[in-house]
This record gives C-alpha cells, structure tokens and sequence, in this order.
C-alpha cells in the first residue's frame, strides 16, 4: 500500500506550480496587456452565464459531475486504503444493511482497529453524516463513492449559490469553477472516503448563503436552506460547525433586536418554526443514535474511542490520559507514540507558532494551492471592506477555535470553505483594480491565475504520461494539497478479492513487522463479521490464536504479511512455542 517515497524522478506538481506562478507574476508586471483581448472575449462570453445565476449555479455542479466521470479512466474509484476510510465504510455498510449499529462480536480482540468502536457496540467512531451519504450512494447507485461525487456537485452549486449573495455574480461563477479544479476533481475529499469534507462545505454554504437572503427578506425557504446547513454541520464537523454557527446566530440575533427590514413576530415564527423544528428532530435522532450505537444519548461519537485507545487529548489545555494496555503494538505506535509525540511538540514553547502556522499552511494549500495566495497581498484591504467584513470575523472566530486544537487535517475547515473562496475571491476583486505606474497589473495577474488553475489541472491529468511526481502516501504529503492522493490500497483489494473467488470461507490472520508503519492498516471488516466470506484478524499470541481458529474451524486460514518483500500470502500454521 506504500509506494516508494520517490516513484520517478521529476519535479512534483508543488514545484512546477510555485514555478508558473512565479513566471505569472513576471509576466504580469512585464507585458500587463497580453492577450487583452481575447481575455475581454473570454470574460464577457462568462459574463452572461454568470448573469443567469439559476443556470450558472446548475452548471457548477454539473461541471464536476461530467468532467470527474469522464477522468474515471484515469482516476477510477479510489479504494480504500487509510484508517478513516475503513471506518466509514463500516457506517456505510451498517446504514445500507438497515441498522444503526452492529454487536461486538465474539473474536473482538483480533478485530481490534483504528477509528472503531467494540463496545458498547461495533461501529465506526465517526458522526453519521458521511457513512449515510456512502450508505445511500451503494444502495442507489451502485457505490458508496458516488454519493461523494453527488455531494461534491452540491457543493460546488451551493457555493456557487452563496458567493452570489455576497459577491457580484461574474465573481461567484468564478469562485465556484475554481473550487471543481481544486476541490471537486483532484482533492482527497473526492478521491478517499475521509471525513466528509464535501457535507460540512455544503452545510457551510447553506447557512451563509441563506444569512444575508433572509436578512434582506424573511421568507420560509431560506431557513429551511440554513436549517439543512446547521444539520449538516451537527452530523459531520460539529465543533468546527459551532465555530461557524456562533457569528451567524450573533449576528442573526443582532438583527432581529436592532437592525431594519425586520419582521413582525407573527412572520418570524412562521418561517422560523419549520426550521426549528428541523433542526431539533434532527438533535433528537442525533440523541437516539448515541444511545444505540454509544449507550447514552449524551455520550458523543469520539468519546469512547479516544478514551479506550488515545494518550494524547484534542485540546492544548487538557492532560494527557494514562497510557491504556494495548493488545497490538499497531495501536500503541500510533496513539502512544505518534500521536503523543505531536501533543508534546506542541506544548514546547518555541514549537507552538511554528507548528500551528504549519497546520494553517496546510489549509491555505488546500483552497488555493500557491498561485491563489498572491492575492492575499491585498488582505488589508480586504480586512477594511464592509461588504466581507462579517466574513472576515468568521475566519477569526475558526483561527481561534483551530488555535486550542491539537489536530487538523484540511477537512477540518470544511464549513468555512464558502468563507475562504468569498474573501479570496474579494481580495483578487481588490488585485485585478491595482494598477502600479498606470499600468493594469493586477488585471493581468487575476487573468494569467485563472489560466494557470487550469493548467495545473491539465498537468495533474497529464502527470503519469509527463513523470510529473505526484503527491504521496503517508497523508502528511498530500493532504494539504489540491491534486490529492494517488490511487493506493490495490495489494490488500487485490488479495481480498483472490479469497473471496475461493472456495469456502476464509481468514486472513494479519502479521506485522517490527517496523510497519502504523498509518497502513490492513485489519478491517465488514459489520457481520461471522457471516463475511473473507475475515481480517490480528495475529496475538498463541492461545489467542488457536482460540481464533477453533472458533473459526469452519474457514481456510491464510497468513499475510504486508511488510514483506516476497509473497504476502501464504497458507498459516500455528507458530510454535
């Protein structure tokens, strides 16, 4: 499942767009008028796309539909192949069988894996949000995957929907065309089954697309646009949802106590109790849920999970917990070690800002690589503009909330994507009028980054052919990039699908290395267990291991290796003493 860390020899696509942008932003200053006209050609044929704002919404997600089916050829779909992904899949495959949750089975300790929960019951430790959007993808149509690509059109047509509520229409079709390049067709939120990015960006969209159409008009259907955002956001990124929900809630409240334009009471409550009525079905079925997969309606998913396995807490200000036993050295390297180690580097005086503008980068390189970053030049004007300003307190209220935090992978930020793409988009509204000397520099610049953006998404196509170095595994090295992940995890299917094609039943008894690395997990299984026709377990020790095949004497046995260099699979015999 690990490739090697260096498959060609070549510039990476970080390198050669760091390179373009550079040899942009010459050209820019050097020779401002280039291609003027056919540019205006260009803008004004989007121009009157842009103006039909039904239809330049429908054509954003469309777009990623289309072009992202199309490169299936070359980017087929992803397969499984890192913890959260298993764990999702797990939901999924509960939801689409009709249950809520799944027993803990007999041979638990064997089966024992990362990001799932054993007791009360066995399930994935997630929020629901994403395993019912991959459930209803394999029960509709086909696949769990294509119900990411459909969120992902949704996506991209509610921010589409939201930017033209904040910015003119041109800039909102704009933004939202952007955001299939570098989001909807490359990104690992379309190209892994992690973390349910594309629900939180929707449910963000929603809520702040609907915020100024309310304020401008109460009417029946922008709440319930909000309403679905906010229930979006509780099922899939809760904290960074709240985070989000707070100013909106502020600033709504702010409004309905002081601001004009505001409705009667008799008005608010009827296009208000609908909504909220949404939203607190949605708390009680969030409660329920608890209660059958977690034991309690107050006890969130996370919390058994972290507190069975986890050293190291979510937030700077709490102790690390006591060390846990650990059955498998796998778990313990990753939460003893792994883990614990970023918790203590971060609590190290001097490591703190270094390692937080760190995860900071690692965002910015996700929504706008390095050719969308040049017009962050213009932050303080962006930061003085009444039209974003709202905006703009929303992102300071995220920073602070991802200040206290320990962890952040890019998906984390999701909800605020509709917030990112707004003030970029108002920072490069700034840059394109920005003319040193008298002559259009920052009209040329904005110009020359929309082509590079496509560029960089025809080279991404194009990398295999051209031995252009694509992001690799582990996580770290392309998570906080828009080209995302390769297209890993085919030994562990392809041995998967060798046993399910024999004969029998069959067991799959996992044997680690001394130095595997933890984040390449193999040891994950279906919701009914007992009944699958290939079972992944743990190798442990000898009386653990012959009670796993006395109990599973019905099955073909088979041992694989992951680490090794020779054949990973191979018929398993009892070690002996």
């Amino acid at each position: 499942m690990i490739p090697p860390s260096n498959p060609e020899h070549g510039f990476t696509l970080a390198v050669i767009e760091t390179g373009l942008t550079f040899v942009a932003i010459a050209m820019a200053f050097c020779w401002p008028r280039l291609g003027s006209r056919q540019f205006t050609w260009i803008e004004s044929t989007l121009k009157r796309v842009a103006l039909r704002k039904h239809l330049a919404v429908a054509l954003s997600g469309l777009t990623v539909l289309v072009l992202r089916v199309a490169l299936l050829p070359l980017f087929p779909i992803p397969l499984p192949f890192i913890h959260d992904d298993f764990s999702f899949l797990l939901a999924a495959d509960t939801f689409a069988s009709g249950r809520l949750t799944n027993p803990t089975p007999l041979m638990w300790t064997h089966f024992e894996s990362f990001h799932i929960t054993m007791f009360p019951t066995y399930m994935s430790m997630y929020f629901p949000a994403q395993g019912l959007l991959l459930a209803a993808g394999k029960v509709f149509l086909g696949h769990p995957w294509f119900g990411i690509l459909i969120v992902d059109a949704l996506m991209c047509s509610a921010l589409c929907w939201m930017l033209q509520a904040w910015l003119p229409p041109t800039w909102a079709f704009l933004g939202a065309m952007l955001a299939v390049l570098r989001l909807g067709l490359f990104s690992y939120w379309i190209n892994t089954y992690i973390g349910g990015g594309f629900i939180a960006a929707l449910g963000g969209a929603l809520v702040l697309g609907a915020l100024p159409r309310l304020m401008r008009g109460v009417q029946l259907r922008y709440g319930l646009l909000m309403a679905v955002g906010i229930v979006l956001l509780a099922t899939s990124r809760p904290y960074e949802g709240l985070l989000l929900c707070l100013p909106v809630a502020a600033y709504l409240g702010h409004w309905l106590l002081s601001g004009t334009n505001r409705p009667t009471p008799a008005r608010l409550f009827r296009c208000a109790a609908l909504p909220l009525l949404l939203v607190i079905s949605a708390g009680a079925w969030m409660a329920y849920y608890d209660y059958r997969v977690f034991g309690k309606p107050l006890t969130l998913p996370y919390t058994i999970n972290r507190a069975t396995y986890a050293v190291a807490p979510y937030y700077v200000w709490q102790s690390p917990r006591p060390e846990p036993v650990y059955r498998h050295a796998v778990m313990r390297d990753f939460y003893a070690q792994d883990e614990y180690k970023l918790y203590k580097d971060i609590h190290k005086p001097m490591a703190y800002l270094p390692l937080t503008i760190m995860k900071a980068s690692s965002g910015i390189l996700l929504f706008a690589g390095f050719v969308l970053t040049i017009p962050l030049i213009m932050v303080r004007r962006v930061l003085m503009d009444r039209r974003v300003r709202f905006l703009v307190i929303c992102v300071f209220v995220l920073m602070a909330g991802m200040a206290i935090e320990i962890f952040l992978i890019p998906h984390y930020l999701a909800p605020f994507t509709a917030a990112f793409y707004a003030l970029g988009l108002q920072a490069m509204r700034h840059l394109r009028v920005w003319r040193p000397g008298g002559q259009p520099v920052g009209l040329a610049w904005v110009r020359f980054a929309v082509v590079l953006c496509c560029a960089m998404g025809v080279l991404r196509v194009s990398a295999k052919p051209l031995h252009i170095v694509v992001p690799q595994w582990p996580v770290s090295e392309w998570a906080g990039m828009w080209y995302g992940p390769d297209h890993y995890g085919t030994e562990r299917a392809q041995i998967e699908d060798k046993l399910e094609h024999l004969p029998g039943k069959q067991v799959v008894v996992v044997r680690y290395s001394t130095e595997h690395n933890s984040l390449e997990e193999w040891v994950y299984n279906s919701p009914d267990i007992d009944n699958s026709k290939v079972i992944w377990a743990r190798e442990m020790d000898l009386a653990e291991n012959g009670r796993l095949l006395e109990y599973y004497s019905d099955r073909n046995v088979w041992l694989v290796q992951p680490d090794s260099q020779q054949e990973k699979l191979s018929s398993y015999s009892m070690p002996k003493r």
